[in-house]
């Protein structure tokens, strides 16, 4: 299990509650958050609960993205165990970091610590039908859309339906 892993341009190191001022920039940013599980935070007081809630035992592991060199807070990245040799996924990017592909290479680098390095058999993604950056991410990424799970969340926006991709191992380690 890697604390700290990189990719070309990322750091990718765990998630501190002293990222808030850094993270509050995305989880106050109403469109990001309108696919999260809760709304826009308005204040970084409320982010920085929302991360001290996450840092105690969990079956999830949490990271920040920053850049190299830079150990700011961009996005998040994060990973579930659901059973054995199976991890849910999650990320998140501070929208002025859009656009660079920072989420594909922090995604990528993810999935081969997930698949390479700690051996997962299937990692899996949940976004809402209508998160269109996401859903083409995952696609992009070689994920499957295995399906729609209708009315599976209630949320600030209301119940909403989400596509559940999936990735095997090799579908992955043979691209």
């Amino acid at each position: 299990m890697s604390d700290v892993f990189t990719s070309a341009r990322l750091v990718m190191r765990p998630q501190r509650v002293d990222d808030a001022e850094a993270l509050h920039l995305a989880y106050r940013d109403v469109e990001l958050m309108r696919f999260w599980s809760s709304g826009p935070h308005a204040s970084v007081a409320e982010t920085r609960a929302y991360l001290a809630a996450r840092g105690g035992p969990s079956p999830w592991r949490g990271w920040v993205m920053t850049l190299a060199g830079d150990d700011t807070a961009i996005g998040t990245l994060a990973a579930g165990e659901k059973r054995p040799g199976v991890v849910e996924i999650g990320y998140l990017l501070a929208r002025a970091h859009w656009g660079q592909g920072y989420a594909r290479e922090g995604v990528s680098r993810l999935l081969d610590l997930l698949f390479r390095e700690e051996g997962a058999r299937r990692v899996f993604a949940d976004t809402d039908p209508e998160n269109d950056a996401s859903n083409r991410l995952l696609r992009s990424l070689g994920f499957t859309l295995e399906g729609v799970l209708r009315g599976e969340w209630e949320t600030h926006i209301g119940v909403r339906d989400t596509n559940l991709w999936g990735l095997l191992a090799p579908e992955w380690l043979d691209r």
